[in-house]
């Protein structure tokens, strides 16, 4: 494996780190950083998304004909790493990395026409339906049925852990359409309107204080039958397409390295207050740690990547990427807790003073619980990765 730049691409990073100085602002720059939930804010990552469509950089794994670039692994590890070491939001993925991908492989002709155009102008804002009270990482188990009733069908039933459910006009979810045969072959995957009579978001806040996810609750709602991807009953095939893009279709380890800069940044600032983290070898020596587990993660992410082709979903063994990088996310944010110290039992107290990163450490910590939750729990991914990677 070559591990030096070509000089096509070092000449492409400097292309990309040309735009970052352009494009990205301090205001942008300044919403990433005090993000301490899963994604952005909306009027965060709304104008880097529309930034990255001017540029046509928006969807690289998408085919090149609706939108993509065409770009190898190399260079999509060069842009998202230099994207997110600039500070630039976090994308919005359920429309570009999630929904767009299904649509392209499962939906038909009038479907990508209509959604695809309106994923990359930013005029459709995406959330997820796939969890329910009763049905987590057992998706299969769900339950919010969706009853034909002419052209359209009628929905009942709950969907929750909805992140951006408040900002959302679209949902994409998993709907039971028959209790016959296995349960996975009930499930039909719909596309809709967040605006449809029936439906209801109640607010969830989460441990780190932040108002990223809801349950959404759905009354009669009426979805016609044409904003179903794939045929009935079968949209298991599409789920587990999209939670392949969504376990392995970005590039982790350069928001990875973000989180860790911003913990060696929170030890400067630290210094300056008096407190010499470096005076503590257990600490540094973690630390170090972290750092050498990145550039592992980071080679392993570039081999597998490396493999696929563009718009190529990884597979199972997105399972391995998706838990390695929730581990690492989490170590991250205990090192950042860590660094803190007694300071630690104080973070609701502490105003965001001077671009403070402090108050920032310890709602990343709890947030980050989630990230082997969500996705598909560990325990799944463990499962995913003995029987098909393993095979055992």
């Amino acid at each position: 494996m070559q591990l030096e730049l070509s000089p096509a691409e070092q000449a492409f990073r400097e292309e990309v780190r040309s735009f970052l100085r352009k494009n990205l602002s301090p205001e942008l720059q300044c919403g990433q950083r005090y993000t301490t939930g899963v994604y952005p804010e909306p009027e965060i990552s709304g104008p880097w998304q529309q930034a990255l469509q001017r540029a046509g950089w928006l969807v690289p794994m998408w085919p090149k004909e609706w939108g993509g670039t065409g770009w190898n692994a190399v260079e999509r590890f060069i842009f998202e790493s230099e994207c997110a070491l600039a500070g630039a939001p976090l994308v919005h993925p359920m429309g570009v990395r999630l929904v767009g991908p299904v649509i392209l492989r499962f939906g038909t002709e009038e479907q990508k026409r209509h959604y695809l155009p309106r994923i990359l102008n930013g005029q459709d804002y995406w959330c997820q339906g796939f969890s329910e009270p009763g049905a987590g990482s057992d998706l299969a188990s769900l339950k919010m049925t969706a009853v034909p009733d002419g052209d359209d069908y009628v929905l009942n039933g709950s969907k929750i852990w909805t992140t951006h459910a408040h900002h959302a006009n679209m949902m994409f979810a998993l709907v039971r359409t028959s209790n016959a045969g296995k349960r996975q072959e009930g499930i039909s995957f719909l596309l809709i309107d967040m605006k449809s009579p029936g439906i209801d978001v109640h607010r969830i806040d989460t441990i780190g204080g932040d108002y990223d996810v809801n349950q959404v609750f759905f009354t009669d709602v009426r979805v016609p039958k044409a904003n179903r991807v794939g045929a009935e009953n079968e949209g298991w095939n599409c789920a587990k397409y999209l939670l392949e893009f969504e376990r392995g279709g970005g590039i982790f380890s350069g928001r990875l390295r973000s989180q860790l800069k911003r913990i060696g940044d929170a030890i400067e600032e630290l210094k300056g207050r008096g407190i010499d983290i470096r005076k503590n070898g257990t600490l540094v020596a973690r630390f170090g740690e972290l750092c050498a587990d990145l550039d592992c993660f980071e080679m392993l992410e570039l081999r597998i990547m490396g493999s696929l082709q563009p718009g190529q979903n990884p597979g199972p063994i997105s399972s391995i990427l998706k838990l390695r990088a929730s581990r690492m996310k989490q170590a991250i944010a205990e090192m950042g807790v860590e660094v803190l110290g007694p300071l630690a039992s104080q973070w609701d107290d502490v105003e965001h003073k001077d671009g403070s990163l402090l108050p920032l450490l310890v709602p990343d910590y709890l947030n980050s619980r989630a990230f082997t939750i969500f996705g598909g729990a560990a325990e799944v991914q463990l499962s995913i990765i003995a029987k098909s990677v393993v095979g055992v």
